[in-house]
């Protein structure tokens, strides 16, 4: 069952709460990040992106960076940007986007559990992105990202959660530039904790990792090392769990993930149509993007019109990879027809989040720069838990989370 514990969280002062948070470090650059935090000293990216505090060119693996960010976090909580609640805490983190909510519990998962495969995986994750956050915990010894956790929806949770939304007022209460709703509320009272830790204790068998795969591993690796180096005194201490937050399954949403290719492996455009009508059914819907509608239905814009694809029965198997859309796309038409083997390492594809819609994959087409792009239903959730309970990870870029989780308005000390 899944251990979770409450924590002396670090956050920033109610008045500072808009001005710190910011966005995941994993998914804006350098120059993106400077941009953001100009003219902002409070932004967190002065800690998750700390290299925007050093010379361009800086190599944002150097030790500097780690360093300065270390430097830029204790420069927060000694002027008083951030603070540290005196006893352990859960939170409560709503986020609204476009009219959908969905509410989470920030607190600390039990490294155990990570390594015991009670919190389950999903993805494969890649040793230097590893490294580059064991570094960075190591040195500011501090969590400064959240690892984005599923559970299976348990009721009497909901009522714990509701009830204190319902009855306190929220530690911070803001809209971000992006047009995202960000609410947290404190949960300190001792009776309530012991509430929720029971609960997950008592009926969350295990949880699902969504976002977050390497901030998760690091934090094991960290653990491991302080461990054999005598740096962990009891089994409570913070060392020994990781900065989650985790929702019930019922309020989340994953948006497709889609592809652009930069050529048709020496297709033409009629040839390639051709060849795709032998796994898939084949229907142009004109110049207007839809989205897919249902499983298993792909919209392709080739030549400056969209197609629908739907797959033929017998292009894809029922255990829970071959079901995937992502996986019908690669092993019939990226791979098949587009030469495109691993769509990890291949450069001639490129992958757009469906937060950026549509007609990014439109634009890059009619630019030149791409030759024909594919839109995806989204995965489900479903599909994700039947993965990760299979032990089987889901081929690359298959899943986009939305909204994001903000860093900086809970950071775990350790």
């Amino acid at each position: 069952m899944a251990i979770i514990r409450p924590f002396n969280g670090l956050r920033p002062q109610a008045e500072l709460a808009a001005k710190v948070a910011a966005r995941p470090y994993d998914v804006l650059s350098s120059a993106e990040a400077k941009a953001a935090a100009s003219g902002n000293p409070y932004a967190y990216y002065h800690v998750s992106k700390s290299e925007i505090d050093l010379p361009d060119g800086t190599d944002i693996h150097s030790q500097a960076v780690y360093e300065k960010a270390a430097e830029n976090l204790q420069r927060f909580i000694k002027e008083g940007t951030l603070f540290q609640d005196a006893q352990p805490c859960y939170y409560i983190y709503k986020l609204v986007m476009d009219g959908r909510s969905q509410v989470g519990l920030v607190c600390a998962s039990a490294i155990t559990d990570y390594n015991a495969g009670i919190i389950k995986k999903h993805e494969f994750t890649r040793p230097d992105k590893e490294l580059d956050r064991i570094n960075h915990i190591k040195t500011t010894r501090a969590q400064t990202g959240n690892v984005f956790l599923a559970y299976e929806d348990v009721p009497e949770l909901n009522v714990v959660i509701d009830h204190w939304q319902q009855a306190q007022a929220p530690a911070y209460d803001f809209t971000a530039e992006d047009g995202i709703q960000h609410t947290v509320w404190v949960v300190n009272d001792a009776n309530t904790v012991q509430q929720i830790t029971t609960l997950f204790a008592e009926k969350v068998p295990c949880t699902y990792i969504a976002d977050g795969h390497h901030r998760a591993a690091s934090a094991s690796l960290v653990q491991k090392e302080f461990a054999e180096k005598g740096m962990i005194k009891s089994p409570e201490e913070p060392a020994n769990f990781f900065l989650t937050t985790i929702f019930p399954a019922s309020q989340l949403a994953i948006l497709d993930y889609n592809r652009l290719v930069k050529d048709l492996n020496g297709h033409s455009e009629a040839d390639l149509l051709s060849r795709l009508d032998y796994d898939f059914t084949v229907e142009e819907i004109g110049h207007l993007p839809q989205q897919p509608s249902m499983l298993h239905e792909f919209s392709m814009y080739l030549g400056g019109r969209w197609y629908r694809l739907v797959a033929r029965e017998g292009t894809y198997t029922t255990d829970p990879i071959g079901i995937l859309d992502v996986t019908i796309l690669q092993n019939n038409v990226l791979d098949k027809l587009l030469g495109i083997k691993d769509p990890r390492t291949d450069k001639r594809i490129d992958f757009v989040g469906g937060i950026r819609g549509l007609q990014e994959l439109v634009k890059r087409v009619d630019s030149g720069d791409m030759k024909v792009a594919f839109a995806l239903y989204p995965v489900t959730i479903q599909q994700l838990f039947d993965i990760a309970d299979s032990g089987n990870v889901m081929p690359p870029k298959s899943t986009w989370f939305e909204p994001k989780l903000r860093d900086g308005l809970i950071t775990q000390v350790i």
